[in-house]
């Protein structure tokens, strides 16, 4: 795989400008705003930081770690669907977060296994059908460890 040199990145952008990203989060459009809320508070001890009723911004422990929620309110803004959608959550332990959540009620769609690129994780599903896909890291394996930079 070929990848551009921070050089060869920036001759191809207009007037040699990099653009400058403050944050980047992630907005899913659902009918389940509340729903969506309560389940990643309850399970994720997620904090909320605006609550409009029809948008919710939600902190995961860092202002940099953010997923929002919002009712269509244009029409542009159709419902989306989680099928395909994944949201990685790296955490201290897998294996005490997997136990956690089943305790918990919810679902495992994912087992909980060891994985050559590197990390140990499980998946659950939240109210909009999105895979949520937690993690702790390990060694990768030899095959593996080649593609980290």
């Amino acid at each position: 795989m070929d990848y551009f040199s921070e050089k060869t990145i920036s001759e191809h952008l207009p007037n040699k400008h990099k653009m400058a990203i403050q944050s980047l989060s992630a907005a899913f459009t659902t009918d389940k705003v509340a729903e969506s809320r309560d389940f990643y508070v309850r399970h994720f001890g997620a904090k909320v930081t605006f609550d409009c009723g029809w948008y919710v911004n939600l902190e995961f422990g860092d202002p940099a770690s953010t997923l929002q929620f919002m009712s269509p309110q244009q029409p542009e803004h159709e419902l989306s669907s989680g099928a395909g959608l994944i949201y990685n959550f790296k955490v201290d332990d897998a294996d005490v977060e997997h136990e956690r959540l089943r305790d918990e009620g919810l679902d495992v769609v994912v087992p909980l296994e060891d994985h050559p690129w590197g990390d140990r994780g499980f998946a659950v599903k939240d109210p909009n059908g999105i895979s949520l896909y937690l993690y702790s890291e390990r060694s990768p394996s030899d095959e593996f460890s080649q593609y980290y930079t």
